[in-house]
């Protein structure tokens, strides 16, 4: 069936320790980042909705990639509203600028700096099934008023898309590919693909390269299906398996892959949009994953519910075969997570809500 836990291992890395080494580690980044963002058109790196759970890291990364190539005077421009200034303080004290937006205001977004490339993070999911307009706005018109922004000047533009534009598949199968039909479930999913339509339809209209990049599922130690998965078991929380399988990939991984594929957009020598599914090379079952942590924590997991033969999946062969594989491998993930839980280290209070099999969020 493909779960295969005990999977390469590219890396023998003690866990972070606390929340200071854990950002650190995520915006970490590798030689192949250092180089590709070193040939970045001339001018800012933007990433527009960077104060969500990824922005923040990722944003760190570029800086610190551009650094280390000696690029120190391209600024990395951080966009969000940042409600919070203690995160806005933390961005600034890392080298990157940050700019306080509203993306869904047209006049901020006209106003917005000029860029040599652009990221788009900004979307919605929780909340939809009790107000689907919202998501519809944030995830269609927004990035339809950024494109205009940037598409013309023909900046190459990489935007973070999900996994759950597919639907659900046979678990056998080994997870949806870029080049399948894109059949989305429930409004949010059905939204995002109108941001990929949108992005694509402004992108082809001026020639502005386009990354698409389907994260499914992005994991920090603060949250992720793991981190769901590790709570429930410390908690003794049933499990429900309905949802019986999941790909999932260190954040990390998930910034590199994002920085990586902008820069090879940019390059031009492939055919706009790429679309890239940015996950690990595991279908993880969640059952095994379960009693992985149970035994790494001492606990022994509760199940409620069966495996059904589909789940949301993907294959993001296409993304090892330009990119390579990811540098943090599933055994490692499991054994930070269980130790940060373990340890009582600080949660978001964000679940994934992976078991959700109809789309409603």
């Amino acid at each position: 069936m493909g779960s295969n836990i005990n999977t390469r291992s590219t890396d023998d890395r003690s866990v972070p320790e606390n929340e200071e080494a854990l950002d650190e580690r995520l915006s970490r980044p590798t030689p192949a980042v250092v180089a590709d963002l070193a040939g970045l058109p001339p001018g800012d790196l933007l990433i527009l909705g960077a104060g969500g759970k990824m922005g923040p890291s990722l944003a760190r990364m570029a800086r610190r990639a551009l650094d280390a190539a000696g690029q120190t005077d391209r600024r990395v421009v951080a966009v969000a509203r940042f409600s919070d200034p203690a995160a806005r303080a933390l961005l600034e004290a890392a080298g990157v600028h940050t700019h306080a937006a509203d993306l869904s205001d047209r006049a901020q977004v006209a106003a917005l700096p000029d860029a040599g490339a652009v990221i788009f993070m900004a979307g919605q999911k929780f909340g939809t099934a009790a107000a689907p307009e919202g998501t519809w706005m944030m995830n269609t018109y927004v990035p339809a008023l950024v494109a205009e922004r940037y598409a013309p000047a023909r900046t190459p533009l990489a935007a973070f898309s999900t996994g759950c534009v597919y639907p659900n598949t046979p678990v056998a199968r080994g997870g949806s590919r870029e080049d399948d039909a894109l059949e989305p479930v429930g409004d949010y999913a059905n939204s995002c693909v109108g941001r990929e339509r949108t992005l694509t339809y402004f992108c082809r209209q001026y020639g502005a390269p386009l990354a698409l990049i389907r994260l499914n599922y992005a994991v920090d130690l603060r949250y992720g299906v793991l981190v769901d998965v590790a709570r429930k078991v410390r908690d003794h929380e049933p499990i429900d398996l309905a949802m019986g399988h999941a790909n999932v990939i260190w954040q990390g991984d998930a910034n590199a892959y994002a920085l990586r594929a902008l820069a090879l957009a940019a390059r031009g020598d492939r055919d706009s949009p790429l679309a890239l599914n940015v996950t690990g090379p595991e279908t993880v079952s969640i059952r095994e994953a379960a009693l992985r942590l149970g035994a790494l924590l001492g606990r022994s997991p509760a199940f409620t519910g069966e495996e059904a033969d589909t789940a949301l999946l993907s294959n993001a062969g296409r993304a090892f075969s330009l990119l390579g594989y990811p540098s943090v491998s599933l055994d490692t993930l499991l054994a930070w997570v269980a130790a940060w839980i373990g340890r009582g280290g600080r949660l978001l209070g964000k679940p994934t809500h992976y078991e959700t099999r109809d789309g409603r969020y």
